[in-house]
This record gives C-alpha cells, sequence and structure tokens, in this order.
C-alpha cells in the first residue's frame, strides 16, 4: 500500500510537462523501436495518456519537431558524443533527441528541458544508467547547439541520404533543396467541399486554390469547424484531390476506385456523380470509409477485396487506381516516412503497383479510362511504372493532361502530359504533397 498525502494537503504535483514528454517518449519509441506509423504511435501514446489538451498538444509538437528535425538534432548530438549510444542504452538516443528538440527548436528554457530529460533517463531500467551522460550533452546543446546549426545543411541533413540522392537525381540538386526545405514546416488544412466553394471559404475562414480546394491554418479540433457535422466537406491535401478531377464528366458512369482506403477520392468521385465501387483490402479502414459516406451523405458500393485478384461483375467506363507506395510525397504531414522505409522499399513497391496497375487494366471497358496515381516522389513508383506499363500493353495509350484540366498550373503537367506535383510547389501558400498520375485509355 502507498502512503497517502496528509489530510488537507495535496500530493506533490509532477514535474511541470513531464507528462507530454512520456507520451512524446512512448511515440518515437513504437516509430523507432517498432516500426509503427506515426498516425498509429500517436494515438497509442498521446491519445491514451489522459492529458490536458494543452500538454497532449505539446507532445504531438516534440514528435513532429524531433521527426522533422532528426538530421539537424543527430549531428549535434553526435558532436558531443565521443562514440554512439550502445543498444542496451534503450531509450537514451530518444531521450537526447527530445531535449535537442526543445532547446534548438522549441524554445524551452535550458533547465527545464535538461531536468526533465534526467528524469525521464532515470524512470527506464536502461536509460537511467545513462543519465550522467544525457545530463552532460543536453547541458552541452544548451549552450553551444544552437552555433553548431548556423554551419549545416538543414534541407540535406534532415532527409535520409537515399532519398536525398534520388531526389537529386530525378529533380536536381536546387529542387531537392526546396522540397527537404518544405518538409520541415507545419502544412495548413486542405479541404475539398462538396458545393459552393465560395460559401465554405467565407464560413471556415480559407482560401481558394486555383485546383478548386481550400485552405486555412492548421490548428483546432476538426470536428468544431464548421460544416463537418452537416457533411460538407473533408480533408485531403490540395495534390491528391487533383487526380478524380482528370476523368472527366462522370455523371452516371460506373468508376471503380482500387485501393480506396481512407476514402478521399471515393468521396470525390460520388459527388461528381459517379456510380463508385471502391475496393480496399483493409476491412477495417473502409469501415471508416463508409462511416465517412454516411456523415457525408454519399453513396458507393464498399468492396472489401485484394485488387490483385478482385474483379468486377461488369468492366468500368474508368477504373482509378491509387496504388500503396511509400508515400515519400506526404512528409509534410508524415514526416516519419523517410526514417522508416529505405530504397528496397520503393523497388518492393514498385513491383506491387505493377501488378496492381496490370490487374486495374483489367476493369476497364473499350474506350475506358484507367487513371494511376502514386503520392511518391520517386520516379521508380511513378514514372517507370506507367512506361513499363505502356511496353506492355499496346491496348493503352496516354491521354496527357491539359493546361486547362490542371488550371494552368503548368509546373504541374510533365513533358509526356503526366501529373507531377512536388512538396517545393506553391511554396509561398504551404506546399502541397508530392503526387503523381497518368491517365491512360483503352481502344476501342
Amino acid at each position: 500500500m502507498g502512503l497517502k498525502p496528509a489530510p488537507g494537503r495535496k500530493p506533490p504535483p509532477d514535474t511541470q510537462g513531464l507528462g507530454a514528454r512520456k507520451a512524446a517518449l512512448a511515440a518515437l519509441s513504437a516509430i523507432f523501436f517498432n516500426g509503427r506509423p506515426l498516425a498509429e504511435a500517436l494515438e497509442g501514446s498521446v491519445g491514451k495518456a489522459n492529458l490536458e489538451p494543452r500538454d497532449a498538444a505539446f507532445a504531438r509538437t516534440i514528435v513532429m519537431m524531433v521527426l522533422r528535425r532528426l538530421g539537424q538534432l543527430d549531428h549535434v548530438i553526435a558532436t558531443f558524443l565521443r562514440e554512439p549510444l550502445p543498444v542496451r542504452s534503450g531509450p537514451a538516443e530518444l531521450i537526447l533527441r527530445i531535449a535537442a528538440a526543445e532547446l534548438l527548436f522549441l524554445d524551452v528554457a535550458p533547465h527545464a528541458a535538461v531536468s526533465s530529460a534526467v528524469t525521464l533517463a532515470d524512470r527506464d531500467h536502461r536509460a537511467k544508467h545513462f543519465k550522467g551522460l544525457i545530463n552532460a550533452v543536453a547541458r552541452k546543446i544548451a549552450a553551444e547547439g544552437k552555433t553548431l546549426l548556423a554551419s549545416t545543411d538543414a534541407d540535406r541533413l534532415n532527409t535520409p541520404a537515399w532519398a536525398w540522392d534520388a531526389w537529386a537525381a530525378t529533380y536536381g540538386e536546387d529542387t531537392a533543396h526546396a522540397i527537404g526545405h518544405a518538409h520541415i514546416t507545419e502544412p495548413p488544412l486542405d479541404i475539398t467541399v462538396k458545393g459552393d466553394p465560395a460559401l465554405w471559404a467565407d464560413r471556415l475562414e480559407a482560401t481558394r486554390l486555383p485546383t478548386g480546394s481550400l485552405r486555412r491554418t492548421a490548428g483546432g479540433r476538426i470536428e468544431d469547424l464548421p460544416g463537418y457535422n452537416d457533411g460538407a466537406w473533408w480533408i485531403q491535401d490540395a495534390a491528391a484531390a487533383i487526380p478524380a478531377t482528370l476523368l472527366g464528366s462522370l455523371k452516371g458512369k460506373t468508376v471503380i476506385d482500387l485501393c480506396a482506403a481512407p476514402g478521399g477520392k471515393t468521396a470525390q468521385l460520388a459527388s461528381l456523380g459517379a456510380n463508385v465501387i471502391a475496393v480496399d483490402l483493409a476491412f477495417d479502414r473502409m469501415k471508416r470509409v463508409r462511416t465517412n459516406l454516411e456523415r457525408l451523405n454519399l453513396k458507393a458500393d464498399i468492396q472489401v477485396g485484394d485488387a490483385l485478384t478482385w474483379r468486377p461483375k461488369e468492366q468500368a467506363d474508368a477504373v482509378l487506381l491509387d496504388a500503396p507506395c511509400t508515400a515519400s510525397g506526404t512528409v509534410r504531414r508524415h514526416p516519419d516516412v523517410l526514417w522508416r522505409k529505405d530504397l528496397s522499399d520503393v523497388m518492393a513497391q514498385a513491383d506491387l503497383q505493377r501488378r496492381l496497375l496490370d490487374a486495374a487494366a483489367q476493369m476497364v471497358k473499350p474506350g475506358g479510362t484507367l487513371l494511376y496515381c502514386v503520392c511518391s516522389l520517386a520516379r521508380e513508383e511513378a514514372e517507370d511504372v506507367t512506361e513499363a506499363f505502356l511496353s506492355a500493353n499496346p491496348a493503352f495509350t496516354r491521354n496527357p493532361l491539359s493546361l486547362r484540366e490542371l488550371h494552368g498550373e503548368s509546373q504541374f503537367r510533365t513533358e509526356v502530359g503526366d501529373l507531377r506535383t512536388l512538396p517545393s510547389h506553391w511554396a509561398e501558400s504551404g506546399g502541397l504533397d508530392g503526387f503523381y498520375a497518368c491517365r491512360l485509355r483503352r481502344t476501342a
């Protein structure tokens, strides 16, 4: 039985912000030790920590800052370590990353960041043996860290070498820098509306983008915004909202949305009047798609199945394949992506994408349209998949996109007429996800 506080006296409060830091450490441990995606890691730690809203926000801020600035943080930490921390130190390295993020980028008072790091270490049976080292390194970072940062190439340091080299080879060094720079700031909130964008731009205090999406500053609960409960709109990055608009007039046509979860494109297609068949392998994610469609008062035929083997009763007017990928184009919103993957993941996904595209082609009726898209910056998952498909499938030809269809945004159109957005596009207004799409026509 634990000791009870004396009558009339409250127990001493926990170290200020320690609960937030513990939750942040748990999330980062789930990402780096267990390979959990960011959203899942945050839900399993911050979401279940029963924190006050302010502390929950602080925990998420720490996690996002560590992931966005990981290369710089590790560079500074390594400067003050004689040798890397051993595996037996457990979360000691993550604790130092948290302290460094607070000291270098979050403007936390040095005494608070350092003492909290030592307390976190002391509460872990592995890291506690390194708390003296953590204390010393954190103090060094507080005293000299910002001076060290001034001479670093932030864009390159915060990008894993495998990704940087690929971007530089594909887009050039300057664009690689611009992409890396776009990844270090919190992106705005992009919204797709069912109708009357002018009205909702006003009500949501948002800006209308050239492609039709609305954009507002991120912050607060999405559920509290006007129109959410009425099903007037849904959250969807501006780049992800473009592909569905490239299928032309859809009213009354049958469109198959393959790999449909989380359902943004399904909602778009349904709102454009298509008879949508949404297919995805993940049962739980398709339950969420169904729930979102109900909120939006939109309808689709929800099918749980593997797109490699699932087949419709009849071929469709159009098939949209938003294939699984490394999601390297979404780093602005998911800064864990590049640190959890490498080139082997790119090649594995490319193989799956080629097989999925072959399967999707069988579902398109003669004269119909096949739209292939991925939220990846890797050429191997995008242009190379398309070219391999066209070489092996003479019944399909590329149907180039016009500038009119891209609302005059010439930087989005490749030389052969495909869609290619980069995180560095629209930099002055918050950027957008990296996305690729190619429109293909099956000959009659």
